[in-house]
Formats: C-alpha cells, sequence, structure tokens
C-alpha cells in the first residue's frame, strides 16, 4: 500500500469552499482511480492536512486521465481557495495497525 500527504494553507474565510472541492475531488478520484480514500484533517486556523491511501505507487502516479469533467470544477475551487498547496510525504507502508472497523 501507499500514502501521499499534502498539506493545505487556506485563505481566510474560504474553508468552507476549500472543503466543499476538496471532498468532490476526492469522491471522484476514489470512485474513478483507484484510491482507497482519503481523509481531511485540520491542524489550525487555515491548515488543513490530508492524507491518501492508494493499492501501489503506481497507480497514483498514473491518476487524473479517467476523471469525470466535474473534477475540474472542483479542483479549481480548492486552488482558488488555499494560497499554498503541497504534497510533504510520498510513502510505502511497512506495516499496518490501523483499527480496519470501529465499534
Amino acid at each position: 500500500m501507499f500514502a501521499v500527504i499534502y498539506s493545505f494553507t487556506v485563505k481566510e474565510n474560504k474553508d468552507s469552499e476549500f472543503v466543499k472541492g476538496w471532498k468532490g475531488l476526492t469522491e471522484l478520484i476514489y470512485e474513478f482511480e483507484g484510491s482507497l480514500g482519503s481523509r481531511l484533517h485540520k491542524e489550525s486556523e487555515g491548515k488543513y492536512i490530508a492524507y491518501a491511501q492508494w493499492p501501489a505507487k503506481s497507480i497514483w502516479e498514473k491518476s487524473g486521465s479517467k476523471l469525470p469533467e466535474s473534477a475540474y470544477g472542483y479542483r479549481k475551487m480548492m486552488k482558488e481557495s488555499c494560497s499554498h498547496i503541497q504534497t510533504i510525504y510520498e510513502l510505502e507502508m511497512v506495516e499496518d495497525f490501523v483499527q480496519k472497523e470501529v465499534y
């Protein structure tokens, strides 16, 4: 398994637009590109961290070409709501002890 960690600096008063764009784009990537999903975390005011899991790095590297036209609107919404977007880590999984279901 492969994971990517992203950092986002969101412009003032643009949090809701950012989250809407992130969620819409992430759902389409999951549906059309083969990702295993992603989680978004708020670090502090205007700072977000997301990580996405993929079956393999090669699938992540090839992603983007299968997205429907609606993905571009979500991507634009995200980019316009951020002052900075960065991929901070590309990680190969060594061990996995995350609980699969929470009761």
